[in-house]
Parts: C-alpha cells; sequence; structure tokens
C-alpha cells in the first residue's frame, strides 16, 4: 500500500527560527546541519544547498539538507517519501546520504534505483557522545596545530580521509578544495594533534560546531604507533579543549566495524546514542 505524501518545499530565512527549533530538539543527531543553518542561514546560495522541509510554516516536522552530503531531520516515512521524490527529480547532487539509520535506509531504498549502485554503504554507524572530561589521562602533548605544522599535517589529513573514505581527497580537482578545509579549520583554532619530531602521532578536528554541541572528525594515529594508548589519550585531549572551548557536549560517529576506534572513543569516555547509516558515491 503506498503511503500518501505531502510535497516538500524548499524553506529560505523566514523559516529560520522554526528550523533551528526543529534541529536543537536533538542537538547530538543535527549538529552537522545545525551549525550550517547557524553559521550562514538558509539561502540557497550561502548554505551550498537547499534546506527542504516537510509541513506548512508554523508545522514543520522534518527537514532534509541537500547539499554536499543529503542529510534528513527527524524524518519520519512519510517525509522521507516526499524528500525522495524530490531527490529523485533533481538527480544525484551530493556525494554521500548520511543521518539516522531508519531515515537514511528508507531514503535509499527509494532512491537507490535511480542513483545507485554506490560505491560503499556503511549500514550501522554508532553516534557517541559526553558531555564530562574523560575518565582516563589526557595526553599533554596534544595542542591546536597552528598555520606553520601545516604541511606536516596534511599528509595526515589525506591518509585519513582516504582510509576512512576509500577514495583520496586529491582526486578530481587535485586536492585543493581539500587543502583549503583543513587549513580553515587550523585558521579557527578546530585542529588538534600530537605531532613528535616532525611526525604526526594524533590528529583530529572538530568540525561542526553548535551552542549545545560539537562534533569532532577526523581522529587518525600514525600506522606504526597504533595499539599503544595515543588514540583514547589524544581524544581525552580534544574533548577536553570541546568542552572548555566550542559546546557542552561533543559527539562523533564511527563504523560499527571498526573495534579499535570504538573500543578508544570509550575509554575516552563516549557512550553510543544513536546510531547513522552513510551511503557513499
Amino acid at each position: 500500500m503506498m503511503l500518501r505524501t505531502t510535497a516538500s518545499r524548499v524553506l529560505d530565512d523566514n523559516d529560520r527560527d522554526e528550523v533551528l527549533a526543529l534541529l536543537d530538539a536533538d542537538p547530538v543527531a543535527n549538529v552537522f546541519v545545525a551549525s550550517r543553518v547557524r553559521s550562514v542561514g538558509l539561502n540557497p546560495a550561502r548554505l551550498g544547498g537547499q534546506m527542504w522541509g516537510f509541513g506548512s510554516r508554523g508545522t514543520l516536522t522534518s527537514l532534509c539538507y541537500s547539499g554536499a552530503n543529503l542529510v534528513p531531520v527527524n524524518a519520519g516515512p512519510e517525509a522521507v517519501h516526499a524528500f525522495a521524490d524530490r531527490a529523485r527529480r533533481q538527480g544525484r547532487r551530493c556525494s554521500s546520504v548520511v543521518g539516522p539509520i531508519d531515515a537514511v535506509e528508507l531514503l535509499w531504498e527509494r532512491l537507490e534505483p535511480h542513483w545507485g549502485p554506490a560505491r560503499a554503504v556503511r549500514w550501522a554507524q554508532p553516534v557517541m557522545a559526553t558531555s564530562a572530561y574523560s575518565p582516563i589521562p589526557y595526553d599533554p602533548l596534544v595542542r591546536r596545530v597552528r598555520m606553520e605544522d601545516f604541511e606536516t599535517v596534511l599528509p595526515a589529513c589525506v591518509a585519513m580521509f582516504t582510509e576512512e573514505v576509500g577514495v583520496s581527497p586529491e582526486a578530481g580537482d587535485g586536492g585543493a578544495l581539500y587543502r583549503s578545509r583543513v587549513a580553515e579549520l587550523i585558521r579557527i583554532g578546530r585542529s588538534y594533534a600530537r605531532i613528535d619530531d616532525g611526525t604526526v602521532v594524533f590528529k583530529a578536528e572538530i568540525g561542526a560546531v553548535t551552542p549545545l554541541a560539537c562534533q569532532i572528525q577526523g581522529v587518525w594515529v600514525h600506522p606504526d604507533l597504533r595499539g599503544r594508548g595515543h588514540a583514547a589519550a589524544g581524544m581525552a585531549a580534544v574533548v577536553r579543549q570541546a568542552l572548555d572551548c566550542f559546546a557542552p557536549t561533543v559527539t562523533l560517529y564511527v563504523n560499527d566495524y571498526n573495534a579499535p576506534a570504538r573500543a578508544a572513543y570509550r575509554r575516552a569516555g563516549f557512550k553510543e546514542v544513536d546510531t547513522f547509516m552513510s551511503v557513499l558515491f
């Protein structure tokens, strides 16, 4: 039996307060989208994509960010079907579909016949969060990365991205866009690393930030130095900085099959609070 669907609509800055209220209802799950809206608003030219809404003004129930990523927010079956219809008509413009597992699984079920096959599907990615300093000692050698460290840290960032995503960020434009993103995170004080004699031992970035939560990304330990506790101690240091400087809750998400990373994050005080799913193109 087909579900009755109501068409989605493209939102604008007149919807900002209602959009933020919906996003802030689940600040951990929605930290990425909320950070975009808070920083640039809903004008597509500034947002780098569109925000789709399900429900008329004053009764919004669901959102979908359609930019470099396609990200459903608080989307039940009817909303997912409406967003899938719009995405199918528009054609694929994103490099991934990511978000809460129930919504993304249903969205991909609708889109795969038109957009597939995917390069990879990460079926279960635990979302983890903490609001307290880590229970283990933090690594005092983890510090904010400075611009003079850029050329040292960049290869570690490229290695992390390639290992995690399965393709190099230097493909296509030669890495120009990725280099600018790495540099921007350094400039705004959201890149952290332990660098010993020119070698990056551990590194991580704080990607998305709102007044309610921030998201750690890009966690990486030098392959020759893994299994020595650098990840947990490094994360303890980054969590301390994140709580002191950015937001009262720190979150991240990780592939379910990455047992060493999940164990390190648990040691650093993170607990699993949700599950995401990602479809990569």
